[in-house]
């Protein structure tokens, strides 16, 4: 982009004003590169100490335990899972997100290793990006596409306005929890894609000439292309699809200055001679402008299409986490959504009031006519009606259309989130506000220019000083926020203190004080959480497993009993529940548990797993190496399944099948030093001493100083006859660890017989 004046205009798209409108304001004109750098570096400052943060929340879900990330599972199951690394089915709740999980395994690969400084510094170089990018929006959406007729570059209209916008979205608060979150990566990468589609479809409209300033045709290619960034921007998160909206609204309002009233016959002004000429033919500019909407039609129509093919069916929700959309009576329903629009406008308006989790009770429900409450949807629907009322009262100005383009771009993107067209899976979420966030920034601006031009040079200094006051407050307060999301006990903290009775955000200091061994704490904290959601099956489960390491194994139980109570499905839960009844020597209802587990998963080596446990403790060893089987067969990196198979084989002196499995789990894990040890060791019992000798020697390739296998191989060269090697082994354990009296013991034997023997 190229600077506003002086160079020579060529294809504005809208009568929009060249520079008395942007001059009002008072802030520095800048250049675009400058004002680009200006962008970036504030909007990185605000977040950049969250660079070494630590994965929180759902990071652990879409990041840490997503298998789809590993370089080991196929790429293709990106695009057959969800964004949580799950099967698409009805527990999925339908995040499809392929492109975003694509870049979150690139970090992966980056890195080698699931390293969280990389993803957080990626987040924040994409919110930079961001920034400077809606650096361009808001001058076209200030004023219209212009390009310099002699470069013909675009031209960096409305520096100002853009400036003052860009800056107030870079350091806006709100956006904490998409760049400090990595599962915010997805909103990120959602709005660049998002802004480089409008850009294109802009760009595809600008008239080819000066003889109208409503195009009369326009680049088929560029707005294709926008329409594939636009189906990017989509399967990077679902707000993507919006896009369509904003260009809609952009072309209608801006480009072809269309006034809505106007043709809806609503406007009674006197109509013109051109106006009347239109009845008789229609002006080529309609025809582009329909030809465009057919295609942005299409688009979101096969946008929707694979969308709901994808899905296959509605997700289903818990009425705990998200109870404003299971109201009874339609009337308290909306009532409730509309309560929640309003919070999420406060918190545009005041990012102090910000919490991590705002499920589960964070925001009671209303029930009555007569909860205060409802003051707020009034409020809120009192300044929309009257922001509306102002744009329809009169002609269409350029104000006029900058308040519509900025109506949209607050409300647009925010429609998925809304439970207007479906329920969502959360009852408020902050990284949704990040497009929205846009919009009441250019609303901001819009009033703060209305100040200037009506009061003049006194209101100019006094919105000059508020603007550096708000910016430089947004800027620590988002600087704060991101270092409460640096680690998960000062986020939930933070959100103790807003939300104080939501149970998820107790739940998440329960877990945080069970890691570092505050188990008392960690115990009063999952009661509490149970205390405010009777039905949080979470709690229970790990408060459970609390109780089980503490050795209070009649808790546990109940617990966990209650807990398959209200999720018969969960099968962490019925698998824990199965080895507390085992511990209790419950066997029928212990091996019912691990059975019913299997059937909700047959899938879950961990069920087989403990199924095996459960078997060989209970005597019966040939059903315990058939469960320890399959969960090798499901997953063949399962060290503990090899090792209890190749040990109770070895126990029933089953040497030549405990030979078998040992090799076939040598090939699923050659380095593993546990059952190179333990094959080689069977070698010895059956007098196979090349082989045994090959693996302690192979197991010594990988670590020299184990001072085990010098041991064990002293011990083998000793049945083999070797005497001097197995001094010399031997000799090398004691050296290794010279504490253990059975090497010194076994050192002095072969020493013993060495001097006997010459």
């Amino acid at each position: 982009m190229t600077n506003s004046p002086p160079p020579k205009i060529n294809s504005v798209v809208s009568s929009y004003p060249q520079s008395e409108w942007d001059d009002v304001l008072p802030v520095p004109k800048l250049s675009f590169s400058v004002a680009s750098v200006l962008v970036f570096c504030l909007a990185v400052l605000c977040f950049v100490n969250s660079y070494d943060g630590d994965f929180v929340l759902d990071d652990y879900v879409a990041v840490l335990s997503n298998k789809d990330l590993l370089p080991e599972t196929p790429f293709t199951n990106v695009f057959v899972h969800d964004f949580w690394g799950n099967k698409l089915d009805h527990n999925s709740h339908k995040s499809y997100r392929p492109l975003t999980t694509i870049t979150y395994r690139w970090n992966y690969a980056w890195a080698g290793s699931m390293q969280p400084e990389g993803f957080h510094v990626v987040n924040i170089v994409l919110h930079g990006l961001v920034s400077v990018i809606f650096l361009a929006v808001f001058s076209v959406l200030m004023s219209g596409y212009q390009v310099d007729q002699d470069s013909a570059r675009p031209v960096f209209a409305s520096p100002r306005a853009a400036l003052l916008c860009a800056v107030l979205f870079a350091v806006h608060p709100i956006h904490t929890e998409s760049v400090a979150g990595v599962v915010g990566r997805a909103d990120l990468l959602c709005a660049l894609t998002f802004l480089l589609s409008f850009l294109l479809y802009v760009r595809a409209c600008r008239p080819s000439s000066q003889v109208s300033y409503r195009p009369e045709s326009f680049s088929l290619v560029s707005i294709l292309a926008s329409m594939c960034l636009c189906v990017v921007s989509t399967f990077c998160k679902e707000q993507g699809v919006t896009v369509i909206g904003i260009c809609s609204a952009y072309d209608i309002i801006v480009v072809c200055e269309v006034d809505p009233l106007h043709w809806l016959g609503l406007n009674k002004a006197k109509k013109s001679k051109e106006d009347r000429l239109k009845k008789v033919k229609r002006p080529r500019w309609i025809n582009c402008l329909v030809k465009r909407h057919l295609i942005l039609f299409i688009t979101g129509v096969l946008i929707l299409n694979i969308r709901l093919r994808v899905m296959g069916e509605m997700p289903i929700f818990d009425a705990n986490i998200i109870p404003h959309a299971f109201v009874n009576g339609t009337i308290y329903r909306v009532l409730n959504y509309n309560y929640l629009y309003a919070i999420n406008i406060w918190l545009l308006l005041n990012p102090w009031w910000l919490c991590c989790e705002w499920s589960m009770g964070c925001i009671p429900v209303i029930t009555s006519l007569a909860d205060p409450r409802i003051l707020a949807v009034i409020a809120l629907w009192t300044g929309f009606g009257a922001i509306v009322f102002h744009c329809c009262n009169e002609s269409v100005t350029h104000d006029r259309r900058i308040l519509i383009t900025s109506l949209a771009m607050l409300c647009v993107p925010f429609l998925p989130a809304s439970n207007m067209f479906f329920r969502v899976g959360f009852v408020i979420a902050e990284r949704i506000l990040y497009l929205s966030c846009a919009g009441f920034c250019m609303l901001v601006v819009l009033g703060a220019r209305q100040i200037c031009y009506k009061f003049h040079s006194t209101a100019r200094q006094m919105v000059s000083v508020g603007f550096i006051v708000l910016i430089v407050i947004f800027v620590l307060r988002s600087v704060q926020r991101s270092n409460e999301w640096r680690v998960p006990l000062a986020l939930f903290t933070s959100g103790d203190k807003i939300c104080p009775n939501n149970a998820k955000i107790q739940m998440g200091q329960a877990m945080y004080f069970d890691a570092v061994n505050k188990t008392d704490v960690a115990i009063m904290k999952y009661r509490r959480a149970i205390e405010l959601n009777s039905q949080d099956y979470a709690s229970m489960l790990y408060l459970a497993v609390i109780f089980r390491r503490e050795g209070d194994i009649l808790e546990a139980e109940q617990l966990l009993e209650r807990s398959v109570a209200i999720r018969s499905d969960n099968v962490e839960a019925l698998v824990d529940l199965g080895v507390v009844r085992a511990e209790l020597k419950k066997n029928e209802l212990a091996e019912t548990s691990f059975l019913e587990a299997i059937r909700e998963d047959n899938k879950c080596f961990n069920c087989y797993f403990n199924l095996g446990n459960f078997y060989r403790n209970t005597g019966r060893s040939i059903e315990a190496i058939s469960a320890w089987r399959n969960a090798t067969q499901i997953y063949p990196g399962h060290t503990s399944a090899w090792k209890n198979s190749i040990l109770l084989l070895n126990d029933l002196k089953k040497y030549d099948k405990a030979i078998e499995v040992g090799k076939e789990a040598l090939k699923a894990l050659p380095r593993d030093m546990d059952l190179i040890f333990r094959l080689a060791n069977i070698y010895i019992m059956v007098d196979e001493f090349q082989e045994s000798e090959d693996l302690f020697l192979a197991g010594l390739e990988i670590d020299p100083h184990s001072a085990r296998f010098h041991h064990n191989l002293g011990v083998l060269y000793h049945r083999w006859g070797k005497t001097a090697k197995a001094e010399s082994a031997l000799t090398r354990a004691v050296e290794l660890n010279p504490n253990d009296a059975t090497y010194l013991q076994n050192l002095q034997l072969i020493r013993e017989k060495m001097r006997t023997n010459v």
